[in-house]
């Protein structure tokens, strides 16, 4: 059981929906906010309020000293801050996250944009070491990881995927609406994006929306992990947006051994799908779609 601590001391179970959600999984308030917009429609023009999708830094610490900031739609930070550490390989199970928790200093002026994560077993020589190796850079809401891990080092970082099953045609093409269908944010705004974690018979298990592909991704594994639900061997990763580098390795670490998306992969995405044996579709639009990499778990 995942634990965090109250401002009184006192040890509490770790509240896995976010701030602001409640257990039907609403949608928190903090993803987005109204703003005012000049619409234009041909020759003619108006004010009128709108809805554009937050993003905001959030300060990841371990052990209360500054690790990373990463630009993300509030919402799921726990998650986003468990799948964060897991792909940057700071943690490589569920049993050595200890706690996350929101902060607590009355001295921080956004406290709600400051996360604490401490390690069970985590040594002070190697907390140190991880802090002193670590490039003090933000990572903001597009770029994700800007491929930290090579292909090289990931081929010791995991064992080669190789689930048996399978996907057909029909449920793969199926994604896309059923992602759409749940984005909740998505409908409010119009500028967030998704990933979802699918069943091989289409059914959506589990979704979350950000600005940046890779928060999504990371939040979305990262409850996952929270649940000592990894490996995801049995699951479809489906993304919104393009199919990076990033986006790959994450899905790796995490076991899964099928990656849909709705646009284009980069070339070193596809090379590291084949290198790990993991399934790499794109362009999934309607009932076309490309396969890049080990087509035979897709079923025509």
């Amino acid at each position: 059981m995942i634990t965090g601590h109250s401002p009184a001391g006192h040890v509490t179970q770790l509240d896995l929906y976010p701030r602001g959600w409640s257990k039907s999984l609403k949608v928190p308030d903090t993803s987005f906010r109204s703003v005012d917009v000049t619409r234009v429609r041909g020759d003619e023009q108006s004010r009128a309020a709108d809805c554009a999708a937050a993003e905001e830094p959030l300060e990841v610490r371990l052990h209360g000293r500054p690790f990373a900031v990463v630009m993300r739609t509030p919402g799921a930070d726990r998650e986003l801050a468990a799948g964060f550490l897991f792909a940057e390989r700071v943690l490589t199970d569920a049993a050595e996250l200890g706690t996350i928790e929101h902060c607590t200093d009355p001295a921080a002026t956004r406290p709600e944009n400051i996360v604490n994560v401490t390690l069970t077993g985590g040594t002070p020589a190697r907390i140190e070491h991880m802090l002193a190796e670590r490039r003090q850079v933000t990572t903001n809401s597009s770029c994700g990881l800007c491929g930290r891990l090579t292909i090289e080092s990931l081929r010791t970082a995991g064992q080669p995927i190789d689930a048996s099953w399978s996907v057909s045609r029909s449920v793969l093409s199926s994604f896309p609406d059923s992602l759409r269908a749940s984005q909740r944010t998505f409908d409010a705004t119009g500028g967030l994006h998704a990933a979802g974690l699918f069943t091989a018979d289409g059914r959506l298990d589990d979704l979350a929306e950000d600005v940046g592909r890779h928060n999504a991704v990371d939040k979305v594994i990262g409850r996952k992990l929270m649940r000592e639900a990894l490996p995801l061997s049995d699951r479809v990763l489906f993304v919104s947006g393009r199919t990076s580098f990033e986006i790959v390795q994450k899905a790796f670490l995490a076991g899964i051994p099928v990656l849909v998306s709705v646009s284009a992969p980069s070339t070193l995405a596809i090379d590291l799908a084949m290198e790990t044996g993991m399934t790499l579709v794109g362009f999934v639009r309607g009932t076309s779609f490309n396969v890049y990499a080990h087509p035979e778990r897709i079923t025509m």
